[in-house]
């Protein structure tokens, strides 16, 4: 058993260090096996690892001095990456607000992965972000596209995705074909209103500048002048996916997004997405950006669960190899 000493700066709030009901004191104790009490104006940490503690401690003051608001899904991210030993320049990255909300809330990047995926945006003119739900991909994509629209960058959003799940069963659908694909799109919808607000993202689709659209609709369109984000690319065919890249027209920005692990399409077809991620790897001027869960902006439990399905295929992977070796070695 260990203990180390860390004098707490006068100017450090304790109370937001430590947490309602030193809910961030606890969270650190629990994932370094230490136990932490303040003694004066010193923090004792006793454990098997108390100076990966104090390091955390460290970073998380270095957080509030830049952000005071220090929530759970921050305070996760600053663990996990520490744990991780990977670097991560907040300061830059919490300065970097793309736009405001219609309720004036500043939108920016939360996360390492985040704030490259919006760079690579800004200075690429076709983007993949490829990684598990809750990483930002889309939300952070159509923030993007307002603000290229807002600086008269662009003169229309164009956003999309594939209606896999409807498939031959639109017909049976009430309404008409608008209708029946409207809630194969309402992520897209959502993500508008949050940063525009209903009325104004509703007059924007009114006035044209703004189109949801199945990506069924797009064959045959050349699109200049315009900012287009493919969502849900992993339900793409190969051919579907090729016929949307080549839309792309003059003063254009692309950007496609999806998450390779829920593919909804038939067994046996190929998904758009991996085939892309592979055949456009080295072509200049496409970039490709990977989240992982550490990048999960939802609920913690988000995080868990991806890991968990995660470990879980990793085994039976595993599995299913050593059971085709065990054949192989037995004939």
């Amino acid at each position: 058993m260990k203990e180390l000493r860390v004098n707490i700066p006068e100017y450090v709030n304790i109370q937001a260090l430590f947490g309602n009901y030193d809910a961030n004191v606890r969270a650190v104790e629990k994932i370094t096996g230490t136990t932490m009490v303040m003694r004066d104006d010193a923090l004792i940490i006793r454990g098997e690892d108390p100076e990966l503690a104090a390091r955390i401690v460290a970073r998380l003051i270095e957080a509030l001095n830049i952000e005071p608001d220090l929530d759970a899904q921050r305070l996760n991210y600053i663990i996990e990456m520490e744990v991780g030993g990977q670097e991560f320049d907040e300061q830059k990255t919490v300065k970097d607000v793309i736009c405001y909300t219609h309720a004036g809330r500043p939108l920016k990047p939360k996360t390492k992965g985040q704030k490259e995926y919006v760079d690579k945006i800004r200075r690429s003119d076709m983007v993949f972000g490829i990684g598990p739900a809750g990483t930002g991909k889309t939300y952070l994509a159509c923030a993007m596209a307002i603000n290229a629209y807002k600086n008269k960058e662009v003169e229309r959003i164009i956003l999309t995705r594939p209606a896999v799940e409807a498939g031959e069963r639109l017909g049976f659908l009430p309404g008409d074909m608008q209708e029946k694909v409207d809630p194969y799109l309402r992520p897209l919808y959502d993500a508008l209103y949050d940063v525009l607000g209903p009325e104004a993202a509703m007059k924007l689709r009114e006035k044209g500048v703004i189109e949801v659209v199945p990506l069924a609709y797009m064959r045959g369109r050349t699109l200049d002048n315009s900012f287009i984000i493919l969502d849900e690319a992993q339900n793409t065919t190969r051919e579907q996916m090729k016929m949307f890249l080549t839309r792309m027209g003059f003063n254009s920005k692309v950007v496609v997004t999806g998450d390779v692990t829920q593919i909804d399409l038939p067994s046996g077809t190929q998904s758009g997405l991996r085939d892309a991620s592979r055949v456009l790897k080295d072509v200049e001027g496409i970039e490709f950006s990977y989240f992982t869960e550490i990048d999960v902006v939802r609920h913690e439990l988000v995080k868990r669960i991806i890991k968990a399905y995660e470990l879980f295929d990793n085994r039976n992977r595993a599995r299913t190899s050593n059971i085709k070796g065990d054949k192989v070695g037995s004939r």
